[in-house]
């Protein structure tokens, strides 16, 4: 489903050049649930973008379901996202003038469905994350756990391929974490893949693989001391 092979990324700082990932091998497979752990500034988040499409590599090979991603153009890159893509943010990223049921079925507005289709397809969404009732209350009447379960409605609505997480627990309290997991463990189990970066060891060890990374340098499979910053 996804594999990388001698990826890079930098970044310009002035005179100076920041060399966030480097020479990245991954793959991961379709139906896995994935976290990606590492400190702030160990490259995850640009890692995650990547992956997203949202930002471009330097060298090295991306493959997406079989497609290589490589000089996309912006629509290129925007299909590809909806095609194959769902993304879950710490932040939930709902906007804040429309009710639940609208935030799930944007994504379906800018596929051109029309507004009856795509608010019924919504509100079987919410009912999978456990928001049929609260479809029209807007986001300030929503606690925290429940942002996030329509976010992840609204990642699902498209039935991407991939949903990838951003710190998808970092605003919540630990019994709300646990609860968002347990759904991201239905969505995976319907089998689609989940990636999900964390800097929470309890969230990580939900997920079936740990993928460590320190200094922009993966450390897959290794001793926990080899990450520790």
């Amino acid at each position: 489903m996804i594999s990388l092979r001698g990826i890079n990324k930098s970044y310009q700082t002035g005179q100076s050049s920041l060399h966030v990932l480097k020479d990245i091998d991954l793959d991961i497979g379709e139906g896995e649930l994935v976290s990606i752990m590492g400190s702030s500034g160990s490259g995850k988040s640009t890692l995650l973008n990547i992956l997203g499409i949202l930002d471009k590599y330097d060298t090295g090979e991306y493959v997406l379901n079989n497609e290589l991603i490589k000089n996309l153009t912006d629509t290129a890159s925007a299909q590809y996202r909806n095609q194959f893509l769902g993304f879950v943010f710490q932040s939930f990223n709902l906007l804040s003038f429309k009710n639940a049921q609208e935030n799930v079925a944007l994504p379906l507005y800018y596929q051109k469905v029309k507004r009856k289709e795509r608010n019924k397809i919504a509100l079987d969404y919410l009912e999978m994350v456990g928001l049929r009732d609260w479809a029209h209350h807007m986001p300030n009447q929503l606690s925290g756990g429940q942002k996030q379960r329509v976010a992840i409605a609204r990642a699902l609505i498209t039935k991407p391929k991939v949903v990838l997480a951003d710190e998808p627990t970092g605003a919540l309290d630990s019994k709300t974490s646990y609860e968002v997991m347990k759904l991201f463990k239905k969505v995976n189990a319907q089998g689609i893949t989940v990636v999900i970066v964390t800097h929470e060891h309890d969230i990580s060890a939900l997920c079936d693989r740990s993928i460590r990374l320190k200094d922009g340098v993966i450390y897959e499979g290794e001793d926990e001391s080899a990450f520790q910053s």
